[in-house]
């Protein structure tokens, strides 16, 4: 008998034709011998939906409130499924985060999953019934219900099969896998059949959206086995797992965008130590995340420039925080709001050269301006002008033969 966690995503039980279909993916994979948990998004919709009545209610709506309000979503989507199963002739029962537990911790709407209880739900499968649980959502050691930010139904997945040591977890979405790019942008983009947690931590931390990050830090650690799939085909999917296990062939895997960046940049900071310290640690505590960071060489050992980046939600915050810090000194802000990051992914160019250099010779040859520059082993993003995300996308996955 393997075990298995089935997580379905919003768009996956976004109707209750939707629902219906879910329950006979599960019913088949009940019926072929396997043990399973089941974790569920809300609706497609639903979630965005609760928050715009909450910002009618209040712009500041209590983040305690706005948990319990945003949970309620996937709950609901528990019991449809429950039902729908129990229709089929599946014995199935919904289990809410306090009654398992999900225990969490951290601030409200973003807090994480450090423990699940075993036993009810084991009790309850290995007599033959299929557990759902409602995503996104635990509760804390204080009693109050908590969510785990958007996407955290992966996380939820994850966290499930790690800690009931399932054989593999399959996420099911409204594609049929990962691919070198977004398909709807890029309609030569081709399905990944395997791709490394490496690969995949960083398409899906750069835009792609086929998975939550912290989701797939989790397998990576843990050794987790992902499959990617459609609920509305019976193609096989994008297995996730270790580099071991992949032949690449291709120097890049995939191209990545995200269009919901902005710039800032520091002007004549002076150039000591502790002074980045000082200007991040007030961002920090602001709950804000910054991603890429860029110090200027000083060119007269006094003063130098500080630029990064942030995610366009958080630019105000970020601004109004960076005014409010008078232990930072610097001439000019200067920010720009209108820009996006292209990343190319591959595991294959630790090992090859050049990649840098004709990937900007492409961006090149099509005019494009870089902003910025960040690398890591297998991945490398530059920040340009929003308007040339599209025919950058286009031109590098061309130029690295992913067409």
């Amino acid at each position: 008998m393997t075990k298995k966690v089935l997580k379905f995503g919003g768009t996956s039980v976004g109707s209750i034709e939707r629902i219906l279909n879910a329950a006979k993916i599960i019913k088949r994979e009940h019926e072929s011998g396997n043990s399973l948990i089941v974790v569920v998004s809300a609706m497609a919709g639903k979630t965005n939906e609760l928050i715009e009545q909450s910002k009618a209610i209040s712009k500041n709506f209590i983040g305690r409130e706005l948990d319990v309000l945003l949970t309620s979503g996937e709950q609901a989507s528990s019991a449809l499924l429950c039902g729908a199963l129990n229709e089929i002739g599946i014995k199935a029962k919904s289990w809410m985060n306090w009654q398992i537990p999900i225990i969490t911790e951290g601030e409200n709407t973003n807090s994480r999953i450090i423990n699940i209880y075993k036993e009810k739900i084991n009790q309850f499968i290995s007599k033959g019934g299929v557990a759902v649980i409602p995503g996104f959502q635990g509760i804390s050691t204080n009693g109050d219900i908590t969510s785990i930010g958007r996407g955290g139904s992966d996380a939820t997945a994850v966290a499930v099969a790690k800690i009931f040591s399932t054989d593999t977890c399959e996420i099911y979405t409204d594609v049929d896998g990962v691919y070198s790019s977004d398909p709807n942008k890029i309609p030569v983009a081709k399905k990944i059949d395997k791709i490394s947690y490496e690969e995949m931590l960083e398409l899906s931390s750069l835009g792609a959206k086929v998975m939550q990050s912290s989701a797939v830090q989790t397998a990576m650690i843990h050794d987790i086995p992902l499959e990617v799939k459609s609920t509305f085909t019976n193609r096989k999917g994008t297995k996730i797992f270790g580099q071991e296990n992949i032949d690449y062939n291709k120097v890049i895997t995939g191209v990545a965008y995200s269009k919901d960046e902005a710039k800032i940049t520091l002007i004549g900071v002076q150039d000591k130590p502790g002074v980045a310290a000082e200007i991040f640690e007030p961002i920090s505590k602001s709950q804000i995340n910054i991603d890429m960071v860029i110090q200027n060489v000083s060119s007269d050992g006094k003063t130098t420039d500080i630029t990064f980046t942030i995610k366009t939600e958080d630019f105000d915050k970020t601004v109004d925080t960076i005014k409010q810090n008078k232990n930072i000194k610097f001439k000019e802000l200067s920010f720009k709001k209108d820009v996006s990051k292209i990343s190319i992914v591959g595991a294959g160019m630790v090992t090859t050269p050049g990649v840098t250099y004709k990937m900007f010779r492409a961006l090149a040859s099509e005019n494009i301006n870089i902003l910025a520059i960040s690398t890591s082993e297998i991945k490398i993003s530059v920040i340009i002008n929003d308007v040339d995300t599209l025919k950058a996308v286009k031109k590098l996955h061309s130029i690295f033969d992913l067409d």
